[in-house]
């Protein structure tokens, strides 16, 4: 099996014409318009996952780093749920952001409660950090990355 991660383009067109799914098209809209509002600044972008040449899932940076900090998060399509991936890509995002700047704090956020990604988070060496407010899911929590 081969696992990776590539970066969605600023333009998205090229990648519109090769990944055609729903899946997709929906991923690549969101971009298009999450670009739009905080800007494209590789390597701080969002990703599609593939395995074996085909899209399984996504996983993003949330934005550029702020205060030595950078927020991940990552999903597995739906068909896909269930076989490590959401474990994969946030695993790879993990190593994509201490690459570029082993100094910097990942973190990610949660629904307030015991579910798939709290384990996945664990899988990969984060800790509960406390709880915290999101501007999408409102009271969340905070999971940082340990070594």
């Amino acid at each position: 099996m081969q696992f990776e991660l590539i970066p969605i383009p600023e333009d998205t067109s090229v990648f519109r014409l090769k990944f055609t799914s729903e899946h997709c098209r929906n991923l690549f809209d969101m971009w298009d318009t999450y670009y739009k509002a905080i800007g494209y600044h590789a390597p701080w972008v969002g990703y599609l996952a593939l395995k074996d040449g085909v899209p399984v899932g996504s996983g993003a940076f949330t934005g550029r780093p702020v205060d030595g900090e950078v927020e991940v998060s990552y999903w597995a399509f739906q068909e896909f749920e269930g076989q490590g991936l959401g474990t994969d890509i946030c695993k790879e995002l993990v190593r994509l952001a201490l690459l570029h700047d082993p100094k910097l704090k990942v973190f990610a956020k949660t629904m307030p409660q015991e579910n798939a990604s709290t384990n996945i988070l664990r899988k990969n060496g984060f800790e509960y950090a406390g709880e915290v407010e999101d501007h999408e899911i409102g009271k969340a929590w905070k999971w940082v990355y340990r070594p």
